[in-house]
C-alpha cells in the first residue's frame, strides 16, 4: 500500500500545482486623465505575457489572467507613458498625465469654452465597438493674435453617410462622427469649372448668420479642375479586401463587391487591376490583369469570401508591394482598401498603422480607403491610414452609396489633379474681430499663424470644397462693400511633383442676407446647423431643429434626390433628439 499512497500524494501535489498554474483570474478597471475624462485606445502591455490590450469605451478595460496580480505599461499619444501595479481582487481606477505639449495645445483650444466642453465629453456616445477619434470643435479666436488659419483640403465624405446610417437606424449620432467638412463635401456644391488652365478657382461670399444676429458667415468656395476621361492616364489599381470573420456581414462584403463589380464596368484596356486579400488567408487572388479581361476580374471578385482574423498589416503590405511591382509611370497608382477597420493582427494600434502607411505611400502610390459595417467599424483607424496615406476616405452604407463613390464620382474618387493641398486664409483684423473656422475640427494646424507644419490632402477632379467661418465684424465700423476682409492662399503640387504651387484671392466684403442667397450656399448653411446640433454645439444653442428644415426646405431643389435625402434626414434627426429634450426640461421641472 505504501507505493499506492505515494502515488496518490504526488497526484495531488501536481493537481494542486495544475490548479495554481491554470487558474484564471479577471482584471477590471478604467483608464482616465486628471479631469477625470475616459481615455480610450489606451496600449496596455501586461509584464508576465507581453500581450497587448487597448481600453475600450469609456476608458474600461478587462483582461483574463492567470496571474492574481502583475504590472502594465501603458502609453497613449499626448500622455505620460505610466507602469503600474494591478490586482485582479481590485477594481483599477488608473490615471493619466497629459503632456506639458499636448496640455498647452489643448489649452489653446479650449480656452474660450472650456465650461461648454464639458456637455459635449459627457454625452460623448460609442455603439457597441466602434471608434472614432476624438473631437474638440473649434472656438472663437482673436484675429489680433491669431489672423491666419490653415486647413487641410480634400475630398473625403465618410462623415455623411455614416451619419445617414445611424439616423435611418433611428438612433443618435456618437458626437465624434461628426465632421462638418466631410458633410459639406458630399454634395459638390455648385460645381463650375475653373477658367482656362488653372487647376482651381475660388469664390467667397458674406452673408447673415442664422443661430447669432450679431455674427455673419463667411463661405470660401474652392473647385478643382475637371479631367477629360479619355485623356486621363493608365490606371493601376490594386484592391485591397478586409475578408476576414467581421466582414462576413450583408452590409459589408458582399456590399463591396456589389460596388466593385460597378466600378470594374468603367475599366479601360489600358488600366490595369490586381486584387490582394486578407483574412483567413493572406495573398493575391488576380495578378495585375487588363481592365479589358472584365469577366476575369468579375469572377474573382466573386469568388471572395468571408472568415479568420484581421492580419490588415499584412495585407497592406502586399497591397503595396503589389502596385510598387505593377507601377505605371505617369499613370494613376492606387490602392483601394475596403475594410471595417478591425485589425487585430499584426500592428493594430493607430500610431502603428499611421506609421506603416507613411512608409508604404512613398514612391507616388496613392490610397482610397472604404469603409463598411457596423457595431465593430474603427473609423478612426481607416481616417488615420486615408489621411497618411496620401488619400481619400468615403463610407459605404448601402449600393446606391457605392455607385455614388465609386460610379457617378469615379473622377473625385480615383483620379488626383492636386496633391498636400491646404488652404491659409488671412483674416483683415482692421474689419474681423475674431472668427470661428466650422469643422475641421481638433486640427490643431486650423489654430496656429503658419501652414509650414500643415499636412495637405488630396484634391480629385472637378470637386468642390467648401470651407465657412463664422465672423464677428469689428464694432462701431461699417465695412465698405468690396473691401478685402481677408486673404486666402491655396498651396498645392502637381500629381507626382516636388514644386509647390500656390494661388491667391481676395475676399471682398460682398454682404447679402441670408435669404437673398443662391440656393446652394443656403442650403450649405443647414447643413451646418444640421452638423452643429447633432455635435450638440455650444454656439448653436439658439437655432432649434425646425429652423434647420424651414432652411432645407426653401434652400433645396426638390429634383435633387441628395437634397430630398437630406431634408428627410432632418425630418428623422428632429424626432430622434427632441424626444430627449422633452423628457430632460420635465427632469429638470420636476
Amino acid at each position: 500500500m505504501q507505493p499506492q499512497l505515494k502515488q496518490i500524494a504526488l497526484l495531488f501535489s501536481w493537481l494542486f500545482v495544475f490548479t495554481s498554474v491554470s487558474a484564471q483570474y479577471y482584471l477590471r478597471g478604467e483608464i482616465i486623465d486628471e479631469k477625470n475624462n475616459p481615455l480610450q485606445n489606451v496600449r496596455m502591455i501586461m509584464h508576465s505575457t507581453k500581450n497587448l490590450y487597448l481600453s475600450g469605451a469609456g476608458g474600461a478595460f478587462g483582461i483574463t489572467t492567470n496571474q492574481a496580480s502583475d504590472s502594465l505599461d501603458l502609453s497613449l499619444d499626448g500622455y505620460e507613458p505610466l507602469s503600474v501595479r494591478v490586482n485582479t481582487t481590485a477594481y483599477q481606477k488608473i490615471v493619466m498625465k497629459m503632456l506639458p505639449y499636448t496640455a498647452s495645445v489643448q489649452k489653446q483650444y479650449l480656452v474660450s469654452f472650456t465650461e461648454n466642453l464639458a456637455g459635449l465629453t459627457s454625452r460623448k456616445m460609442f455603439v457597441a465597438d466602434e471608434t472614432y477619434s476624438p473631437l474638440i470643435e473649434n472656438g472663437f479666436v482673436k484675429t489680433d493674435n491669431n489672423p491666419v488659419t490653415g486647413l487641410t483640403l480634400n475630398v473625403n465624405r465618410a462623415s455623411y453617410s455614416n451619419i445617414r446610417r445611424f439616423i435611418n437606424m433611428n438612433s443618435t449620432v456618437p458626437a465624434d462622427a461628426v465632421r462638418i467638412e466631410e458633410m459639406l463635401n458630399y454634395f459638390n456644391f455648385n460645381y463650375s469649372e475653373p477658367e482656362g488652365d488653372s487647376t482651381f478657382a475660388i469664390h467667397s461670399q458674406v452673408t447673415s448668420c442664422p443661430w447669432n444676429k450679431n455674427n455673419q458667415l463667411l463661405f470660401i468656395q474652392a473647385v478643382s479642375k475637371k479631367l477629360n476621361l479619355d485623356k486621363v492616364p493608365p490606371s493601376n489599381l490594386v484592391f485591397l479586401v478586409d475578408v476576414s470573420g467581421s466582414m462576413d456581414m450583408p452590409n459589408r462584403l458582399p456590399l463591396l463587391k456589389s460596388s466593385f463589380r460597378k466600378l470594374v464596368e468603367n475599366l479601360r484596356v489600358i488600366d490595369t487591376v490586381s486584387i490582394v486579400v486578407y483574412g483567413g488567408v493572406t495573398g493575391i487572388m488576380l495578378p495585375p490583369t487588363s481592365g479589358g479581361e472584365k469577366e476575369k476580374i468579375l469572377e474573382t471578385i466573386e469568388n471572395l469570401n468571408a472568415g479568420g482574423f484581421t492580419p490588415g498589416e499584412a495585407g497592406i503590405r502586399q497591397a503595396y508591394r503589389l502596385a510598387h511591382n505593377s507601377f505605371i509611370q505617369g499613370g494613376n497608382n492606387r490602392v483601394i482598401l475596403a475594410t471595417d477597420g478591425d485589425f487585430n493582427v499584426g500592428e493594430t494600434g493607430e500610431k502603428e498603422l499611421e506609421t506603416l502607411i507613411t512608409q508604404m505611400k512613398q514612391g507616388g502610390i496613392y490610397l482610397t480607403c472604404l469603409g463598411v459595417g457596423m457595431g465593430n467599424y474603427k473609423d478612426s483607424k481607416i481616417e488615420i491610414l486615408a489621411k497618411k496615406g496620401n488619400g481619400n476616405f468615403a463610407y459605404l452604407d448601402d449600393e446606391k452609396e457605392g455607385e455614388k463613390v465609386l460610379v457617378k464620382e469615379l473622377t473625385q474618387t480615383l483620379y488626383a489633379v492636386a496633391d498636400n493641398v491646404s488652404m491659409q486664409v488671412r483674416f483683415n483684423k482692421d474689419v474681423i474681430k475674431e472668427y470661428r473656422l466650422i469643422g475641421f475640427d481638433n486640427k490643431r494646424s486650423a489654430l496656429s499663424d503658419t501652414t509650414s507644419m500643415l499636412e495637405g490632402g488630396e484634391i480629385g477632379s472637378g470637386h468642390s470644397v467648401m470651407a465657412v467661418f463664422e465672423i464677428s465684424p469689428v464694432a462701431d465700423i461699417n465695412i465698405s462693400a468690396g473691401e478685402a476682409i481677408s486673404t486666402v492662399t491655396i498651396n498645392y503640387c502637381k500629381p507626382g511633383k516636388r514644386q509647390a504651387m500656390k494661388m491667391e484671392y481676395k475676399c471682398a466684403y460682398n454682404y447679402r442676407v441670408l435669404d437673398s442667397l443662391d440656393n446652394h450656399l443656403r442650403f450649405a448653411t443647414s447643413v451646418c446647423m444640421f452638423g452643429g446640433l447633432l455635435h450638440s454645439s455650444p454656439y448653436l444653442k439658439d437655432a432649434s431643429w425646425d429652423d434647420v428644415l424651414l432652411l432645407t426646405k426653401n434652400a433645396m431643389n426638390a429634383n435633387n434626390p441628395l437634397e430630398t435625402e437630406f431634408f428627410d434626414l432632418v425630418t428623422k434627426g428632429k424626432k430622434i433628439y427632441e424626444p430627449n429634450k422633452k423628457r430632460k426640461k420635465r427632469k429638470e421641472q420636476d
